[in-house]
């Protein structure tokens, strides 16, 4: 867990227009109260690359935070630990309900974020609140009043991913059946995290799943 003032104090580098970014983000994403953002933006400050997922409520410990956002960002972008500096940020946002202010569950993310972002060869960026009260990015007293945490619920309903089709997923039930053998039916994978979105962005295409 990182204190306030440690994060303070980090270097962490300044979103040029933060406003814009977490809109672009919160429109991407419509995250709810309890969904954790992380982005990574390109030299020039643009975004490359982002994706949204859900802890399971008992995941309070920064080890556990620092590996749901490495594997979340080897899903959508490649590392860049060959390169001699990082020139690419991570990025993180978290919408939750309660006050504005820093607390310790904002700590443990903040310590993961600074740790994942050195495992995957990236700096790491702002570390950005959603609440009922807007937004804040923590550490340096940038905030603003749109989008909040009761924001996504202006948006299109979106839902959640599948790990395969139905179709697929029936089809091999249904031959597991056939031979007799119950233990091989299909069950979806037990994810650490619930999966809301991930959007991948390169500069001339945009590919995602949703």
């Amino acid at each position: 867990m990182l204190d306030l003032e440690a994060w303070a104090t980090a270097g962490i580098p300044l979103l040029r227009d933060p406003r814009e970014f977490v809109l672009e983000l919160h429109q991407r994403h419509l995250p709810q109260p309890g969904t954790v953002v992380i982005a990574v933006l390109d030299a020039s400050h643009r975004l490359t690359a982002s994706a949204s997922f859900t802890p399971w409520p008992h995941d309070t410990d920064g080890w556990q935070h620092r590996n749901a956002l490495l594997g979340h960002l080897r899903q959508v972008t490649p590392h860049d630990l060959r390169q001699p500096a990082p020139s690419r940020t991570a990025v993180l946002l978290r919408c939750r309900e309660g006050a504005a202010g820093w607390t310790e569950q904002d700590g443990a993310w903040m310590w993961a974020l600074q740790d994942a972002a050195v495992l995957h060869g990236l700096r790491c960026g702002s570390y950005i609140t959603l609440t009922p009260a807007g937004w804040q990015i923590l550490g340096d007293g940038r905030s603003g009043r749109n989008p909040h945490a009761g924001s996504w619920a202006d948006g299109p309903v979106h839902t959640v991913t599948e790990l395969a089709p139905r179709s697929a997923l029936r089809q091999t039930s249904e031959r597991a059946a056939q031979h007799g053998d119950r233990s091989q039916r299909s069950r979806p994978a037990e994810l650490p995290w619930t999966p809301a979105r991930i959007a991948a962005i390169e500069p001339a295409r945009r590919t995602g799943t949703r």
